[in-house]
């Protein structure tokens, strides 16, 4: 079943899953545009596109490009990389105006082929932007296309691939005339939501539930392990599936680059990730790179399907805002790691390992005092992807605080049904609801509490709205865990700054001893007490001084000497590391193992 059964005075939440996702047909000849890339200098990081559509009848027609691309909420002016933008038509080149920073005009005889040509430098390897080399070659549509405004309809995608790539791999619908690297988007949206990758990559196709999925590795394989990754990635999408309980996609393509980068970014009927060709290797690295599949697959859902109503509607030219990306992003970075566990792809330790670590984030970042997690969610466009020396102090990240929430509110839910329903059934029941028209905070709120059984506003006004700190008591206690007791108290002295092998300061903490001495980003530490220091030695001499020590830090600031008065701090020594509570009953015991199994 879906959703646990409720005891019998008690209704069960009615969840009735949404049929797959039918491909949508399309008329070539009603295309709004047509697009033809050729790459006749990938050594130069250059790729030549030409863009058609028809003239309006106001005889003026403007394309425009977007600012930024779904999944990754920072503006990222892709305009910036367009070279010898000129308008065609079938009288030749025409007059193009720019008009704004991403948008141009042209004009041109109403009824008639219109156009634009243009040169894009793709260099930026990442799963946001576009990029070619003789090697490779990733297409991102937001980073690529110029669009005709206003214009709604199929567009054609044409591709003339360079001596020896022989693939192009991607979600998009393969064009009904059968040429090779020729495609079909049903609307800009579609086309924007569908990277390709270009080369000679590694295909490998395996049937979950009957659907297939593609997994596409590209890039130097090396020591990749091709036979070893598939068989992971089966397992995981099947268990992902199986936590959903339906396939919404008549097809899926795992786009896998080798390019010894992370990162993943979800679509719509695919996911574009990169990472190491050692990664299946060596096992902690091997665990990152499934936990990103698991990540991004879990994203079809859960963003792609499921999702904020701000980001059901997208305005790929502004920024759109939402209170709840720690529900899209947060509540899937629970899962990540949880499904790899229930997949048996991860052993309880390594699970509780990646959970420690998560609470240690948050509990150690002065930022938690300052930045509520819905806020943190409304705020990504600028703060998330601009980090700076004073993040640690001033935010929380709607990723990490937003796992260890989603564990929290797992176990209230669990507790308060007494293990009838959890997240799980939480997640499958807004799935459900929602639909297409997106879910509000509020109406996310009320479906907890729904499947709760009690009202949960509290535990989000608290977790969610709130700098409160996170009550950890109840989690652990349900599931037989605790945090490990500190060990021996150190004597060391503790500063309380970040500093690098050059002996620079590149971070200082809220309310430590160097934010207390006046210590900044940018200090050259030179010596403590006129003793000369080391990158080496630093350390060694924070421990011989100790906690309490006041003395004389000796530092350079833009080339000026400057003595700071500094008392040492206690090297902070409580644990976060979540492990089994040897004193824990044997039910609490029962439902941790339950929880971690399929």
């Amino acid at each position: 079943m879906i959703v646990a059964m409720l005891s019998a005075c008690v209704a069960e939440p009615e969840i009735e899953l949404p049929a797959p996702d039918p491909r949508p047909l399309v008329d070539p000849g009603d295309a709004i545009a047509s697009y033809v890339l050729r790459f006749p200098e990938v050594q130069a990081h250059r790729i030549q596109i030409e863009a058609t559509s028809r003239c309006p009848a106001g005889g003026t027609l403007q394309w425009w490009m977007a600012t930024w691309t779904p999944g990754s909420y920072l503006v990222r002016e892709f305009a910036r990389n367009l070279e010898q933008i000129e308008a065609l038509s079938p009288g030749g080149a025409q007059p193009i105006t720019k008009i704004a920073k991403n948008r141009w005009q042209v004009r041109c005889v109403p009824g008639e082929a219109s156009g634009v040509r243009y040169v894009l430098y793709a260099r930026e390897l990442s799963v946001r932007t576009s990029f070619v080399d003789d090697e490779l070659g990733v297409i991102n549509g937001a980073a690529t296309f110029l669009f005709p405004d206003r214009a709604t309809g199929p567009l054609d995608v044409r591709l003339e691939l360079p001596q020896p790539w022989s693939r192009s791999e991607t979600a998009l619908q393969p064009h009904p005339d059968g040429s090779p690297h020729h495609y079909l988007a049903p609307d800009v949206d579609t086309l924007i939501d569908s990277p390709l990758v270009l080369g000679n990559p590694e295909v490998r196709i395996f049937d979950v539930d009957e659907i297939p999925h593609h997994l596409v590795t590209l890039g130097q394989p090396g020591p990749w392990d091709h036979d070893r990754a598939v068989a992971d990635v089966e397992r995981i999408t099947q268990g992902v599936v199986d936590f959903w309980g339906e396939i919404p996609y008549p097809e899926y393509w795992f786009l896998n680059v080798l390019g010894e980068i992370s990162g993943g970014l979800e679509h719509r009927e695919s996911t574009l990730m990169m990472t190491s060709r050692w990664n299946t290797s060596r096992r902690a690295e091997r665990l990152r790179w499934l936990g990103l599949v698991s990540h991004e697959l879990f994203h079809t859902w859960n963003v792609k399907r499921l999702r904020p109503e701000a980001l059901s509607h997208l305005d790929y030219e502004r920024e759109v805002y939402t209170p709840s990306l720690w529900i899209a992003e947060g509540i899937t970075s629970y899962y990540d790691d949880l499904l790899l566990a229930r997949a048996g792809l991860m052993t309880e330790a390594e699970y509780l390992e990646r959970l420690s670590s998560n609470i240690a984030d948050v509990q150690r970042r002065p930022g938690r005092r300052i930045q509520p997690l819905s806020a943190a969610s409304f705020d990504a466009w600028i703060k998330h992807y601009r980090r700076d020396e004073n993040t640690v102090n001033s935010s929380v990240s709607y990723y990490t605080k937003g796992a260890v929430v989603a564990w929290l509110l797992d176990a209230k839910i669990r507790r308060a049904t007494q293990d009838r329903h959890s997240l799980d059934d939480l997640m499958r029941l807004a799935r459900s609801r929602t639909l297409d028209e997106g879910y509000s905070p509020e109406r996310f709120r009320a479906l907890a509490s729904e499947i709760a059984e009690t009202p949960l506003d509290p535990f989000f006004a608290s977790a969610v709205d709130s700098t409160d700190e996170l009550d950890f008591a109840d989690a652990l206690q349900w599931w037989g865990l605790r945090f490990h007791p500190p060990g021996t108290e150190t004597s060391g002295g503790w500063l309380g700054a970040s500093i690098d092998p050059e002996l620079v300061v590149t971070e200082v903490l809220r309310d430590s001893p160097a934010w207390h001495a006046g210590l900044t980003v940018g200090d050259e530490l030179l010596a403590l007490d006129d003793e000369r220091l080391t990158s080496g030695l630093l350390e060694t001499r924070l421990d011989q001084l100790g906690a309490g020590h006041e003395g004389l830090l000796l530092v350079s600031r833009r080339g000026h000497l400057r003595r700071l008065s500094l008392t040492l701090g206690a090297v902070p020594t409580r644990s976060w590391s979540v492990q089994p509570d040897p004193g824990a009953s044997p039910i609490a015991d029962r439902r941790r193992r339950a929880w971690l199994s399929p």
